[in-house]
């Protein structure tokens, strides 16, 4: 499923605002094209919660809040933001497993540790999701937002041993989930 909101301006490089309207399915079914007001943009600031939902299979047509987070987390500078994150992981974890310190984990040392041996066992399927997200055209949302999910989760399994989920199966679901 792609999102299906709609946008009345035209974002440039530096202007992170949200869109300034999104187009919502009623309960008959019919797209209409509501604003985004302040209240719903505030909603954009923690967006775990939607991001969650979104994960989930929610469409994004169904709430004005989720609406305006599929385009953020849609657009090509997130889904380049997220990208960069995926890759930046596997670096660290190729770096640190070689011996070879990191100029980065030096000089800002990680808050959350990564799951090294993990990530290095799904390197190759972790690369090919960043390339997915950079690829031109329309992605679907739930494939972004499960992304956006397993690297914002610090008790997951890149960043805990003790965690009990599957890698492998998380990222066949977002593989499945991104070539829908």
């Amino acid at each position: 499923m792609t999102t299906t909101t709609g946008n009345t301006r035209t974002h440039s490089a530096k202007d992170d605002r949200p869109p300034g309207h999104v187009l919502l399915r009623d309960d008959r079914g019919r797209f209409t094209l509501r604003r985004l007001r302040p209240w719903h943009r505030l909603a954009l600031y923690a967006p775990a919660r939607l991001d969650r939902e979104l994960a989930a299979g929610a469409s994004p047509e169904t709430s004005v809040c989720l609406a305006a987070r599929a385009m953020q987390l849609t657009s090509m500078e997130s889904r380049r933001d997220l990208a960069a994150s995926l890759r930046g992981i596997l670096a660290v974890a190729r770096r640190l497993a070689a011996g070879v310190p990191s100029r980065t984990v030096a000089i800002h040392p990680r808050r959350i540790p990564l799951f090294r041996a993990r990530i290095r066992q799904w390197a190759e399927p972790l690369a090919k999701l960043a390339t997915v997200l950079v690829a031109p055209g329309p992605v679907p949302v739930q494939g972004v937002a499960m992304i956006s999910e397993l690297l914002a989760d610090g008790a997951g399994p890149l960043y805990q041993v003790a965690c009990g989920d599957d890698l492998g199966a998380i990222i066949e679901n977002v593989t499945r989930a991104l070539t829908v």
